[in-house]
């Protein structure tokens, strides 16, 4: 998956805390196992009407014009949280979404934004509220730079440093899975291996298998 490095786009301003996995994608928006086909669904639950044929609410931030193109998401505290569904990421970033700025995330979440190349910037929520603010101005002009070398958000004249674990961002820079991440190590991997061979060569041993099928031992 690609690095992300530094992002300047429209923010949405979506402060509430506690939204789980099944406000991001509910359950009866899940119709398949793959990435795609789930944008639509994300914040099904707000972003129609009830009782509605996908009326959009016009209430709802991502209906709303001035936040159209929105690719960092602001909101509040323990974001994600619920159920373990990887699908809520997929939908964020299906529709958009590169980086989530929120007060705290939930850890599974978490780890599922990093495996899909989307930044979770953890900022205190005094700060996100002063973004926010700023950025409800005029979303379109107002718009918010997420720099992850340098782990700044930047307004027009202000920065703030958000929160992210040094593996995490290595990951996120240099787009890289679980396994990539452990393919790095390939060579450590293969001199343990080496070296163990020598001390225990009785657990490299290859031993046959009998013959099931002709009945010998």
């Amino acid at each position: 998956m690609p690095g992300f490095t530094e992002l300047t786009a429209v923010a949405a301003v979506l402060l509430r805390d506690h939204i789980d996995t099944d406000a991001i994608i509910p359950s009866r928006e899940i119709r398949a196992v793959s990435k795609s086909g789930l944008a639509q669904g994300l914040f099904a639950g707000w972003r129609y009407l009830p009782g509605s044929d996908r009326i959009p609410d016009p209430a709802f931030v991502l209906n709303d014009p001035l936040y159209r193109g929105a690719r960092i998401l602001l909101t509040g505290a323990n974001f994600g949280c619920g159920s373990s569904r990887e699908h809520a990421v997929w939908a964020l970033a299906e529709y958009g979404f590169s980086a989530l700025i929120a007060s705290s995330f939930n850890s599974i979440f978490y780890r599922n934004c990093l495996r899909n190349g989307v930044l979770p910037a953890t900022l205190a929520l005094p700060e996100i509220r002063l973004l926010a603010a700023w950025v409800a101005e005029d979303p379109q002009q107002h718009r918010l730079t997420v720099n992850l070398q340098t782990r700044q958000i930047t307004s027009a004249d202000r920065s703030w440093t958000f929160d992210i674990g040094d593996d995490a961002r290595e990951q996120l820079l240099e787009g890289l899975s679980e396994i990539d991440r452990t393919l790095k190590l390939r060579d450590a991997i293969e001199a343990f291996r080496a070296a163990d061979r020598t001390r225990r060569p009785w657990v490299y041993e290859v031993q046959s298998s009998p013959d099931l099928s002709t009945g010998s031992d």
